[in-house]
């Protein structure tokens, strides 16, 4: 009788153990990508000349975006940027958040370069970026994004031009 209490004990305290140690382990986050389409177009756009060669300027923008996921999300994005150009080419350094369907967001700050046509107006950029926050299902995210995008031609009436590209996001989400 002694052998099977001891035997049963023996096992509650393994299971009891088990159970800590379950707790005391930390499940590894892994690592999820999201690719997007995006289409972009200007809300408002400043530039500044600056006097020291010619066709440069510093300018701050704000613009809104759609996004397509591959998974089938759709997004809408806010973005503040600047920019640091010579006849359209030079560096931009911006702040984009990006809104779900279910309120959720992510906000990330990017560094990156556009691209000039010979005429000054902007043809291409890219950007590699650094989540820096996420609320609702991506609260405590941790990762980067990276993009690019095409500009069209400036149209009547426009201080900006629209623009489309892609990009990606890789991230990790806290376990739950």
């Amino acid at each position: 009788m002694t052998a099977k209490k001891s035997i049963r004990d023996l096992f509650v305290v393994m299971v009891i153990f088990a159970w800590f140690l379950g707790f005391a382990i930390p499940v590894k986050a892994e690592t999820q990508t999201l690719k997007y389409k995006v289409y972009t177009y200007v809300i408002r756009s400043e530039n500044i000349p600056v006097e020291d060669v010619e066709g440069h300027t510093v300018g701050l923008h704000v613009r809104g975006a759609f996004l397509v996921f591959e998974n089938g999300e759709i997004g809408t994005i806010n973005h503040v940027s600047t920019t640091d150009l010579v006849k359209g080419s030079g560096s931009v350094m911006q702040y984009v958040t990006i809104k779900f369907e279910d309120a959720s967001t992510i906000t990330f700050k990017s560094q990156g370069t556009l691209g000039g046509t010979p005429t000054g107006s902007l043809a291409a950029g890219g950007w590699t970026s650094e989540i820096i926050k996420g609320t609702g299902q991506f609260a405590g995210i941790k990762g980067t994004q990276a993009g690019k995008v095409k500009y069209l031609p400036v149209e009547k009436g426009e201080s900006a031009p629209k623009g489309y590209g892609e990009g990606s996001l890789t991230f990790t989400l806290p376990p739950k």
